[in-house]
């Protein structure tokens, strides 16, 4: 009997392996992650989107660059994954500092979230087309790479500025 039950067993847990190989396989690459920050100074909170190899400024010192995002596909459990390198850029501080960089889930964000003083950031969907364009673009340089373009989401005066370094 207790053979059978762990024959059972295994036969489930390799059902539950292959199940969660397909899902991956199903997911679908989009060209557009949508995040939520919020600042837990201010309590400013601010949902935007990123084109995948854009760099993002929030606040006053943060940047979040979009390197991958991917969707689960119509008919599986929803699902929304983002690789993502955040970095902070500190004013008296001459080189940035890795904040956080690699996957995060939209249906499971602790799992996957940054360790910030500051800052919070959630991965909410991956789409293939922006809703809006009214963002501006600044340079940046983020760690161990050459200058890339960045969007500027939040300034002093709640609009969106471009800066230049």
């Amino acid at each position: 009997m207790l053979k059978k039950t762990f024959i059972l067993f295994l036969i489930t847990l390799s059902a539950i392996c292959f199940t969660n190989k397909a899902d991956a396989r199903d997911m679908i690459d989009k060209e557009i992650v949508v995040l939520r920050t919020i600042d837990k100074v201010s309590a400013y909170t601010h949902t935007f989107e990123i084109p995948v190899g854009k760099t993002v400024k929030f606040g006053s010192s943060l940047f979040i660059k979009a390197r991958a995002c991917r969707k689960a596909s119509p008919i599986e459990t929803p699902e929304n994954a983002a690789f993502l390198q955040i970095w902070q850029r500190k004013p008296n501080e001459e080189s940035p500092t890795w904040v956080f960089s690699g996957w995060m889930f939209s249906s499971n964000p602790s799992i996957s979230g940054i360790e910030h003083s500051v800052y919070d950031v959630w991965v909410i969907d991956c789409k293939s087309e922006r809703t809006s364009s009214d963002d501006e673009f600044i340079e940046e340089e983020s760690p161990k790479e050459e200058a890339e373009t960045s969007i500027d989401i939040f300034s002093s005066n709640s609009s969106t500025t471009t800066e230049e370094e």
